[in-house]
């Protein structure tokens, strides 16, 4: 009687798989990318390469547009989103997080912002902006906003 052959993937066969599963980014609920935790502008430059289609696009626009507007600023990944912070102040201004529809752009301390963006929260101090594809981005009202935040108490998380 011959032997029964084992159905398990050989060592080879599992590496292959498994760095092929690796190889890029992966992409969790409504395509936020899924970076390493980080100082500085390297992870905060992968996560927004990683950025699924259209986003992309916007996170280049909205970093672009706070590296711009704040001479210095400081940049972090934390909780799969990257973070902005003024370099004279401990703290973050503004985050923002990819979701299936938009990309939601968060400011800690929004309402105290002239005006307030739109986005309400469950936090008392946070406001949000959701930018949608196709809808061109207000770039003179975010930089207003990006200005006025900068110089406001930095969120300590």
């Amino acid at each position: 009687m011959a032997k029964a052959t084992s159905k398990k993937p050989t060592k080879a066969a599992k590496k292959t798989s498994a760095s092929k599963t690796t190889a890029g980014p992966v992409l969790l609920s409504g395509g936020n990318p899924q970076i390493a935790k980080g100082d500085g502008d390297v992870p905060v430059q992968a996560y927004i390469a990683a950025m699924p289609g259209w986003k992309r696009d916007i996170g280049r626009q909205l970093d672009a547009l706070v590296v711009r507007t704040v001479p210095g600023v400081r940049k972090a990944v934390k909780w799969n989103s990257p973070f902005y912070g003024a370099a004279d102040q401990d703290g973050w201004f503004l985050s923002f997080h990819c979701f299936t529809r938009y990309v939601k752009v968060t400011f800690f301390r929004g309402t105290s912002l002239r005006p307030v963006p739109a986005g309400e929260s469950k936090h008392k101090d946070v406001r949000y902006l959701d930018v949608y594809e196709n809808v061109p981005l207000d770039e003179a009202q975010f930089v207003a906003w990006v200005q006025q935040a900068s110089r406001l108490p930095g969120e300590r998380l």
